[in-house]
């Protein structure tokens, strides 16, 4: 059995996906990035190699994808991660044409074709205002976790209007909505509202298409979904793997170099589990 493996190496965590033959996947694994990125890289390929007792030389290609990639120091090659993204999206949901990928530091919007490659893109311009890390400076406002922020913001009732378009100061008024006897709840739904709003604007700048695929960490957060529906006013394409679109996505363009019969023998790349 051969295998092709990708490792996307996010600003916040590393994630791994191997895949067989039939592109099936048969491996994945999360890790916090860290200060070591090489590590992070290292450790994730391991610990998804060892979800199915796979060893390394049974892995042909590794594509190494996200703001990390030249760090992935065992892999074959690199791509980008919005190519990552788009070709998981389609692979994982056939009918896309638009994807969001929400990240720790970035927000893109991809119009993608039928095959999965990019037509266009568009990145967040404001900082980091639209992305996870403005949803994990609420949390440090308010002293909560971030997997909590997505199940209380539900309980909104009346949503609190978040005005900074700063991360920055993002801290900061929701602090003093806290003082001005704002319910937490009614902050939360704001905060997720506000990046919603701009990752909608984000969207409509590349073409807002029938299907649209939510992938990235922050697609995990229900209150994100919800609020992106509804600024959408359509449902969207989420799936228990959407946290790993670009390590699939970095695993399907492996796989085409080993159907290709382009990658040469892994006889191991140094990297111990």
């Amino acid at each position: 059995m051969a295998y092709a493996a990708g490792v996307d190496v996010g600003s916040t965590q590393t994630k791994a996906i191997i895949i067989d033959e039939a592109r099936n996947i048969v491996g994945r694994a999360l890790v916090d990035t860290g200060a070591n990125v090489i590590r992070a890289a290292e450790d994730t390929y391991n610990a998804a190699l060892r979800e199915n007792d796979i060893e390394e030389r049974e892995v042909e290609y590794v594509v190494g994808t996200g703001y990390g990639r030249y760090r992935v120091t065992f892999g074959n090659t690199q791509v980008t991660e919005i190519s990552c993204h788009g070709r998981g999206a389609v692979h994982m949901f056939p009918e896309t044409r638009t994807v969001l990928d929400m990240g720790g530091q970035d927000t893109k919007a991809i119009k993608v074709t039928p095959e999965g490659e990019i037509s266009d893109f568009c990145m967040n311009d404001k900082c980091a205002a639209g992305t996870g890390r403005f949803l994990g400076a609420a949390a440090a406002a308010l002293g909560m976790p971030l997997s909590e922020l997505g199940p209380v913001s539900l309980r909104s009732e009346k949503p609190t209007k978040i005005s900074t378009t700063c991360t920055v100061f993002a801290e900061s008024e929701v602090l003093a909505w806290i003082g001005k006897g704002k319910k937490i709840e009614d902050i939360l739904w704001g905060v997720h509202m506000s990046i919603a709003s701009r990752s909608v604007a984000l969207m409509r700048r590349v073409g807002i298409e029938d299907q649209v695929t939510f992938s990235g960490g922050v697609s995990l957060n229900e209150g994100m979904v919800k609020a992106l529906e509804e600024r959408l006013e359509k449902k969207l394409n989420i799936s228990a793997e959407s946290h790993y679109m670009g390590a699939l996505g970095a695993a399907l363009f492996a796989h085409d170099h080993v159907v290709a019969g382009r990658a040469p023998t892994r006889q191991g790349t140094g990297v111990s589990a």
